[in-house]
């Protein structure tokens, strides 16, 4: 789990071109939106895109749980985690 934070870390830092940010310092358990990293619905929108290139998973724009998929780097983990089961199950 720790190799795909890592990763996603690195996605939202490259994808969003976060030029102040290192992958290390994103703080796992921190909210992304808001008081913690301070990111906004456009780059919930560029984030989902390169997440599901990177990972092959999928958001519904329909869905509201995407705001708790979306909540930290340790939800984005959990639900492609989540996903990748669901995909390997078929």
């Amino acid at each position: 789990m720790d190799s795909l934070k890592q990763q996603i870390k690195e996605t939202i830092v490259s994808s969003l071109q976060l030029e102040d940010i290192k992958p290390e310092d994103i703080v796992d358990s921190e909210p992304l939106f808001g008081e913690g990293l301070g990111l906004d619905s456009i780059d919930a929108l560029e984030l989902g895109v390169a997440l599901k290139k990177q990972f092959g998973i999928k958001f519904s724009s329909e869905s509201a749980e995407n705001k708790n998929h979306f909540a930290s780097v340790d939800a984005l983990a959990e639900y492609i985690t989540a996903e990748k089961a669901k995909g390997e199950s078929k």
